[in-house]
């Protein structure tokens, strides 16, 4: 498997890693910000959570290493890192993020958010 595969493999394993407060999955919410395939082979990933005092942050992170230490097997390391700069905003949601979140709130987050950023700077 190329590095390429390899990301690929890495993404559709966190595609199936939810945020609990928000039923889309943590890739296409925008948290995770980086991944890299090291030699080893390892796994460096650098993300973020919605808020910097989620009270589930533990428990996202243990959700996000299990995923990754169980569909990953080949994995000789897997590094998580966490962090809040830059802080996530609803602009980071991916494409496929956006939509599913319109389908389920019934409205478009980033668009709202950005209005709001309008206003605030306008």
């Amino acid at each position: 498997m190329n590095e390429e595969q390899l990301k690929e493999k890495v993404i559709s394993v966190l595609r199936n890693v939810y945020d609990p407060e928000i039923p889309v999955n943590i890739y296409d919410l925008g948290l995770i910000y980086k991944l890299e395939i090291r030699p080893g082979p390892e796994l460096y990933v650098l993300m973020t959570l919605t808020a910097p005092f989620c009270p589930l942050a533990g428990m996202i992170y243990n959700n996000v290493e299990n995923a990754l230490k169980k569909g990953l097997p080949e994995m000789k390391k897997i590094t998580i890192e966490v962090t809040f700069d830059p802080p996530w905003t609803p602009d980071k949601i991916k494409p496929e993020g956006r939509e599913k979140f319109k389908q389920i709130y019934g409205y478009d987050i980033v668009k709202q958010w950005e209005e709001a950023q309008k206003e605030q700077t306008g």
